[in-house]
């Protein structure tokens, strides 16, 4: 609209959609408020503006992403493709601001318009289109990706509502639709003409071809159609703008005229609805049969629809399919894209009709696989059954991948079938399963695990077999975090002082935060990190009295436990010690300990009892103690509710001790420990997944260890754990124990936590009653610190100081070299392109 030169206005301007000053910023946002928002300044609505000023930021991403795109087609490379079930991206505003770096423009802009930018900042929606600390990876990967200009994909499903939000009501959690598309969203560019049709159901039929070679043809029951939904992802201060490709589901017909004009109405509309469903919610509850066909179909629709993507990039490049490998590599993201090792052959075998051993030198040398876990409830499996009725088609081909595999297994190990049944890609015992796990290994050329400690457990545990048969194919790549968004967008107060301290090149190079160690005999500076800390606190404070009506103090300890409720993290074992700590203020005061807040966040699965009651007895722990006047000033408990990257970004930052205490050998690595550690937390934890590493990188001294090692838990559990001698031998913890089964935290309900307190008794699964005295010891070695404010300071500095290892772009890196082998490839912008 403003591309044009208004009479008198300065012909050397910059273009109102490109230019990166404020007057252009300005000028930009209000030809989006008039032309996309169709809004006058005087009638305009906060979210009119935040729309508006999103398109603006929208505009000048477009340019450097066509140029990439146009780069990566006109070069001969190798693309990464990066594919997840899961992309939890967070808030695009800011973070697009911060990497364009015209965050004080805008923000300057934003004032001449008479507009705050936090304000508007506040509005944006959280992306439902992640669960957890997966999905966060990915998205850390994704950002690490394009500031390292490699070329890449990200291909995932556009979930039209994510996962939940959470409200805590009465103390408990519940479940609230996450409706965060209902405003639109303006990063979001849908291809209708980019768009691949996934078969279901059915079944299939061989015939021989003209040239008599044996061909298989599925028939479906029925299609669906997938169409990309493209979001740009920028890289910090480079010109790449990589693409993030998500799936939206679609009928083929949306409407049947015959049955309508026949008076079925019903029927007329029910393949739109059934279709739209695979893209409609993020990960539905898996334990009824409905779910877990829903589940499974969401997998194979996304993987199809990206690996078709793929082939069509090819063809349009006029590659031949036996390059494919050459040009792409495909990365599976844990074990939901698993099928893709299926799909691919499929589609090379029927669709582009080579031979099987070629289409699996392709299959082989195109995917890796990396492994998030080693709890055997979350290494996926599938019924054949289900398996068989929805895709009998791929459910073919793995029997064949399969067979030729034990083959090779016999050869390797003869006589061995107890390793042939452990390896096998269907597990035979019982109700036969598919073991989506084993699939990936056998299908992809490297594996991976995401901590030290994880990667040698999974070589020696799940997947030891394997490790044996192929030791070349086992990789350990550390996860990693973005510093744009956790430190210079979720920290600025920190990121101007590191800014300030030791140069500006931290943000991609966060080695060079060694630097600070210079500064720890430093009085001043000393005083400078306090102030950052005690700032940050105080915001976080203000978050909860307006979240949750709690105040606390932000000169007490803040003590946080910010992820996803589960058993093997044990907040129920933090929990207990809280109501040690509460019960010793009760009889004495001054007994050693310091002022604390204890902060907790993170959802439950719906289906999750034991996670859902452990929520409760924070709430109920918090109940009574904010509302005893004994301990007032002394110990705070708070449950902020909907942990999301959106309120993480304030939560971060805020805290002086981080807890990561799962049982150890359970955390595959984790990533929020190393998001607290860089915003200068230290840590109390075990020796468990990237804790590990933390510990080695910033010292001993520098952490608080506490708790049984992997091998000590195995050791305990093969001479058979009795979890009710720790009790008896431990009188603060049976009274600790008795207080909750005696309903004192659920307002003298005896009922309400005596499945949590039996479970404890009886089985503790995780060992938290193992743990509870050398974490109660640990905890108060944390208070004896707390008391030396230098010591602590000097300790938080180190943390932050030697936190380098854990960026996502040391992460990417290595994938790059070790496993995709692929380069940077830097894009060039000219002046013409960008206007």
């Amino acid at each position: 609209m403003s591309t044009t030169p208004t009479p008198g206005a300065d012909p050397c301007a910059e273009p109102a959609r490109s230019g990166l000053g404020i007057d252009a910023l300005r000028r930009g946002v209000l030809d989006n408020l008039v032309c996309l928002q169709a809004r006058t300044p005087g009638i305009a609505t906060p979210q009119d503006w935040y729309m508006a000023l999103a398109y603006s930021v929208r505009d000048r991403m477009l340019a450097r992403w066509a140029a990439t795109i146009q780069t990566y087609a006109a070069r001969d490379l190798r693309v990464a493709c990066y594919l997840s079930a899961e992309f939890l991206i967070g808030p695009q505003l800011g973070n697009n601001l911060i990497n364009l770096g015209i965050e004080d423009n805008a923000r300057a802009a934003m004032r001449a318009l008479g507009q705050d930018l936090d304000e508007l900042l506040a509005l944006e929606e959280e992306p439902g289109l992640g669960n957890g600390g997966l999905g966060r990876l990915a998205a850390c990967y994704l950002d690490s990706l394009a500031t390292l200009e490699i070329p890449s994909v990200g291909y995932g499903i556009r979930y039209e509502f994510g996962i939940f939000n959470q409200v805590i009501r009465d103390g408990w959690q519940v479940e609230v639709t996450d409706l965060w598309l209902q405003n639109g969203n303006p990063w979001e560019i849908v291809r209708p003409n980019v768009n691949y049709y996934v078969s279901f159901g059915g079944r299939t039929e061989m015939w021989h071809d003209e040239q008599g070679r044996l061909r298989v043809r599925w028939l479906p029951a029925r299609m669906v159609k997938g169409v990309a939904c493209d979001t740009p992802m920028p890289g910090f201060r480079v010109n790449t703008c990589n693409t993030l490709r998500l799936w939206k589901s679609e009928a083929i017909e949306s409407f049947d005229l015959q049955d309508f004009n026949a008076g079925d109405y019903y029927q007329a509309v029910q393949e739109k609805v059934i279709s739209e469903t695979l893209s409609k919610v993020l990960y539905p509850n898996d334990e009824p049969e409905a779910g877990k066909r829903l589940r499974l179909a969401q997998q194979y629709f996304f993987v199809s629809c990206s690996l078709q993507d793929m082939l069509r990039l090819l063809d349009l490049k006029g590659e031949p399919i036996a390059r494919f490998a050459d040009m792409f590599t495909a990365q599976l993201n844990d074990t939901h894209p698993a099928i893709a090792v299926a799909e691919l052959m499929r589609l090379l075998v029927d669709e582009r009709l080579l031979p099987w051993d070629e289409a699996w030198d392709i299959t082989r040398r195109t995917l890796a696989y990396t492994n998030h876990t080693l709890l055997p409830e979350a290494l996926e499996t599938w019924g054949l059954p289900l398996f068989s009725r929805l895709l009998p088609r791929p459910l073919e081909i793995i029997y064949e991948i399969n067979r030729r595999f034990i083959d090779e297994v016999r050869q390797t190990f003869p006589g061995d079938e107890a390793r042939v049944a452990r390896m096998s890609i269907i597990d035979e015992a019982g109700e036969k399963k598919v073991r989506m796990a084993n699939l990936s290994t056998v299908g992809c050329h490297a594996v991976n695990g995401v901590a030290a400690l994880h990667s040698t457990l999974l070589t020696q545990t799940v997947l030891r077999d394997f490790a044996q048969m192929w030791p070349e194919r086992f990789h350990n790549v550390t996860n990693g975090v973005t510093p744009r968004r956790f430190m210079l967008l979720g920290n600025p107060g920190l990121a101007r002082l590191l800014d300030e301290t030791v140069g500006e090149g931290w943000v991609t190079d966060l080695t060079r935060l060694r630097k600070l160690e210079a500064h720890l005999d430093d009085p001043a500076f000393l005083e400078q990190w306090r102030a950052v800390k005690r700032a940050n606190k105080a915001v976080l404070a203000e978050r909860i009295r307006h979240v949750t009506n709690v105040i606390v103090d932000p000169d007490t300890l803040f003590d946080i436990q910010v992820k996803r409720i589960h058993e093997y993290k044990r907040q129920h074992l933090n929990a207990l010690y809280i109501i040690t700590l509460y019960q010793r203020l009760r009889r004495n005061l001054e007994q050693g300990s310091v002022p604390r807040c204890f902060i907790f966040g993170g959802k439950a699965a719906p289906g999750y009892t034991m996670a859902k009651l452990m929520i409760r007895l924070i709430t109920g722990i918090a109940e009574v103690v904010n509302n005893d006047p004994v301990t007032e000033g002394r110990l705070k408990v708070v449950f902020y509710p909907d942990f999301n990257v959106k309120n993480a970004q304030c939560i971060y930052p805020a805290a002086d001790l981080s807890e990561q205490i799962s049982t150890a050998g359970k955390e595959a690595s984790g990533t929020g420990n190393m998001k607290f550690m860089m915003n200068g937390a230290l840590t109390i934890g075990t020796l468990d997944g990237a804790n590990v590493e933390i510990r080695e990188e910033v010292g001993d001294e520098n952490f608080f260890l506490f708790g049984l090692t992997a091998e000590q838990v195995e050791r305990v559990k093969r001479e058979g754990y009795r979890p009710a001698h720790y009790v008896e031998g431990n009188a603060e913890l049976r009274e600790v124990l008795d207080l909750i089964a005696g309903g004192h935290f659920s307002r003298g309900d005896s009922q309400v936590f005596r499945p949590l307190v039996e479970n404890l008794l009886h089985a503790d699964p995780f060992l938290v009653l193992a743990d509870y005295a050398d974490y109660v010891a640990c905890q108060a070695r944390v208070s004896e610190a707390w008391t030396d404010a230098a010591r602590w300071t000097r300790m938080s500095i180190l943390n932050t100081a030697r936190s380098g290892k854990f960026s996502s772009d040391r992460a990417i890196g290595e994938y790059c070299e070790r496993i995709w082998n692929i380069d940077p490839v830097s894009i060039g912008l000219d002046r013409e392109s960008a206007e």
